[in-house]
């Protein structure tokens, strides 16, 4: 069995490898071992949640898919290849791919910019390195807004709130829902699931600066335009607005303050 030193929630952490045959004995062995640590087994479907009390971005959309720099890798890439069959979603709907696109210090990245040496990309990223920047932030919802998007599935007649699944309500591999205030863009969420240990639905987030103040209030705009695309994972729906507040990343205590010092903690 082979262990790779990689931690997900900002504490340490490890991926094993190996035969399949062997799964139930490491298992065992494993979960034997943490017992008298205290260890629990939770379910796999906590493991898309861990993501929003860590403060890590899973799913910026990979910027290939224009410029003539990467047109020979878009040639080589077939219809079974990741990048095209990727979809996205949410209430975000920008005029082309590129506005889907993410920089360094929209996912928290900044302080890894440097320009001591050459390397793809340096150009742009030199042209924009002053600012401003879109900060990442945490965006708590308000619960009895949460209730009422949970609410509007019963009944019948007309059409209910996009269907929100515990704990991830992630409906497409590369979310992207609109935040605004008074009706104006100024941010983006990418990734919204309910935690059980904080008992809050929260979201990802990167919003414009003069709006990432822990307490800002924000609405959250949840479901697609026009009824919802045809994506299989998407029933006919309607918009809703889901009030939010802006909080600190990593949302958890126990991660800002008891985890090793990483690049989780340290300001965009």
């Amino acid at each position: 069995v082979t262990a790779l030193r990689h931690g997900m929630a900002g504490q340490p952490g490890y991926e094993l490898m190996g035969p399949w045959a062997d799964r139930e004995a490491v298992h065992s062995a494993l979960v034997e071992a943490g017992s008298k640590h205290g260890m629990k087994l939770v379910g796999g479907r906590t493991y898309s949640s861990n993501t929003i009390e860590s403060g890590w971005i899973p799913s910026p959309l990979p910027g290939v898919y224009t410029g003539e720099l990467l047109k020979p890798y878009r040639d080589w890439l077939t219809a079974n290849h990741y990048e095209a069959k990727a979809s996205v979603g949410g209430s975000y709907v920008p005029d082309s791919v590129e506005g889907y696109y993410l920089t360094p210090w929209d996912l928290g990245y900044g302080p890894f910019v440097k320009f001591d040496h050459d390397f793809i990309g340096r150009d742009a990223l030199e042209a924009i390195a002053e600012g401003p920047h879109r900060k990442k932030v945490t965006i708590a919802l308000d619960d009895a807004s949460v209730s009422e998007a949970i609410y509007g599935q019963f009944g019948k007649g007309e059409l209910r709130p996009k269907y929100m699944e515990f704990p991830s309500a992630v409906y497409s591999m590369h979310p992207f829902d609109r935040v605004e205030v008074e009706g104006k863009l100024v941010g983006l969420s990418t990734w919204v699931a309910y935690t059980a240990n904080e008992g809050k639905m929260l979201t990802l987030a990167m919003v414009d600066e003069a709006y990432a103040e822990p307490g800002t209030e924000v609405d959250f705009i949840w479901g697609e335009p026009d009824g919802g695309t045809s994506k299989p994972t998407v029933e006919k729906h309607k918009q809703i607005t889901i009030k939010g507040v802006v909080a600190a990343v990593p949302y958890s205590e126990i991660a800002r303050t008891s985890y090793a010092p990483s690049w989780r903690n340290q300001p965009a």
